[in-house]
């Protein structure tokens, strides 16, 4: 899987990135940093357009060793993102002992961010933490153009969800996106 993303992503303008979930168990197995590493040389792609993505649940049962693991991958260049945030057992020492490029604010609170002023002060909490720690914030599951227009003005830095695009193959994103007669696709929309 990371090496057709790699693959994939290998393909795209240098300034587009490609993001890969991985699991819990997944993370736990080991060798995970050679797999990254044999991927980004087998497809040349440049790690800094690599984004691991990991759950808080990565970080619940082995600590010292997934930042271990994130430390290895972070030194090759490749970029972390906290997916989900907010949803699990979080805790801000997450975000404390390793520092992470990118947090991802969970559909949950996005949803509600038009009617439940809780929500609302959610994604603007994080929003502002991320940024106070140097991090990207992108609100996973933008449905509405009001959606849009409230977290932009909280400060989020990337958006996905579909209002952008429903997730989509690879290449249907080429087709749509990447191909000569399309417009450029934005800088800071995230499709999956």
């Amino acid at each position: 899987m990371i090496r057709q993303a790699c693959a994939t992503a290998s393909r795209w303008p240098n300034h587009l990135h490609v993001a890969v979930n991985i699991s819990a168990v997944q993370f736990r197995q080991p060798g995970l940093a050679e797999v990254i590493v044999s991927a980004l040389a087998a497809t040349g792609l440049d790690p800094g357009r690599l984004e691991i993505e990991i759950t808080e649940s990565v970080l619940i049962q082995d600590r010292d060793g997934a930042l271990a693991t994130l430390r290895q991958l972070r030194a090759l260049g490749v970029r972390i993102a906290m997916d989900d945030f907010g949803t699990g057992y979080s805790s801000l020492t997450y975000l404390q002992c390793f520092p992470f490029d990118k947090i991802k604010i969970d559909r949950s609170f996005v949803g509600g961010v038009g009617n439940d002023a809780g929500s609302l002060s959610i994604v603007r909490a994080v929003a502002a933490l991320a940024q106070g720690m140097g991090m990207t914030t992108t609100a996973e599951g933008v449905e509405t153009d009001e959606q849009r227009e409230r977290i932009s003005a909280e400060g989020c830095n990337e958006m996905q969800g579909y209002l952008f695009s429903p997730p989509l193959p690879a290449a249907e994103i080429e087709r749509r996106f990447l191909a000569a007669d399309r417009p450029a696709m934005p800088d800071r929309i995230a499709a999956a």
